[in-house]
């Protein structure tokens, strides 16, 4: 019991010092897997400015920091993790403050040198993340139920998501272009929403505005020139083979019919045409042979036309017959 009772006495100690906002933390990919963790060098100095989070621990409240993380590390709270990418990048002058990409380091000691640690337990979600997760079946289910909406609805729905489509591609084209414009004018890197395709980076972290200022080696000035030379060849190549208003026009005419077609589809209107379908009928086409073919009976019109065209050919034969006759007839005459 008193075993037991030391152990949670550490998972609250690591679930307090996990939940706290003066404690940086990011996200990279462990093994194909998300994991948080951050900074020994954080962890120390957080204790020892958060002096009053230790009280928790009880009799171990005075023990050091590097004692302290070895004991989360024996109970297996936390795991000491290494970057992946041990060299400098192409550029690039030191390696990254907090790297993408960890393996797991083989000697598990704490360290403020250079180390990183996952959290290596569930994190308690608050209560507002359990209810939202019982919303995703919810959502999944109206999203498949997305053809039998009202037609305002439809258009709410379509309206809300090509807006947001929109503004995602105007944002990447634009942040590219400020890049491209920055890069080859003054030979700066600048990055807005710098972390807005990071897939390690938090939900704060995704629309943080300015960039962070990188310490990379400024590129030549004939990289520069050959890129301004290939952007304005890029951007003639593409206009000189824009489409013309007529192949605009087809093109807006082809999508507006696929968009009419989804938005003006309905149950009702499927049913009436399942309705109006005319029955198969059996065309025995041999009585010894237990095979049958069914075909469909044509409309009172095609069998009216099919018997005009029946009796024209008729008529048309006659004609030639006469014709023959007659030929036949006042050849015999001349002989």
């Amino acid at each position: 019991q008193k075993q037991s009772a030391e152990e949670d006495v550490y998972q609250l100690f690591a679930e307090k010092v996990r939940d706290h906002k003066e404690l940086e933390s990011r996200w990279a990919v462990l093994q194909e897997t998300r994991v948080e963790y951050f900074r020994g060098k954080d962890l120390v100095s957080f204790l020892r400015s958060h002096p009053q989070v230790k009280e928790i621990l009880g009799s171990d409240k005075h023990l050091e920091t590097d004692d302290i993380g070895n004991i989360l590390l024996t109970k297996n709270l936390i795991v000491r993790c290494d970057r992946v990418v041990k060299t400098l990048r192409p550029g690039k002058k030191k390696l990254s403050t907090w790297p993408a990409h960890l393996e797991i380091y083989p000697t598990q000691m704490f360290s403020d040198n250079d180390a990183f640690f996952m959290w290596a337990f569930v994190r308690r979600g608050p209560l507002w993340q359990t209810l939202l997760s019982f919303s995703w079946p919810v959502l999944t289910l109206a999203i498949c139920l997305f053809p039998v909406y009202p037609h305002g609805c439809k258009l709410v729905v379509l309206y809300s998501c090509l807006g947001l489509l929109l503004t995602i591609l105007c944002l990447l084209l634009l942040r590219a272009a400020v890049f491209g414009a920055l890069w080859i004018l003054l030979g700066k890197h600048v990055w807005f929403f710098p972390n807005i395709l990071a897939e390690e980076a938090t939900l704060r972290e995704l629309f943080r505005f300015w960039p962070k200022k990188e310490e990379v080696e400024p590129p030549k000035w004939t990289a520069r020139l050959f890129y301004a030379v290939l952007s304005v060849l890029v951007v003639l190549l593409l206009r000189h083979h824009a489409p013309d208003e007529a192949a605009r026009a087809r093109y807006q005419k082809r999508v507006y019919n696929i968009i009419d077609d989804v938005l003006e589809w309905s149950p009702r209107l499927a049913l009436s045409g399942i309705m109006k379908q005319p029955p198969l009928v059996a065309n025995e086409t041999d009585p010894h042979n237990n095979s049958t073919d069914f075909q469909e009976p044509l409309p009172a019109s095609d069998n009216i036309d099919i018997e005009t065209s029946n009796d024209i050919s008729d008529e048309v034969i006659i004609e030639n017959l006469e014709t023959e006759d007659a030929t036949f007839q006042q050849n015999h005459d001349d002989v």
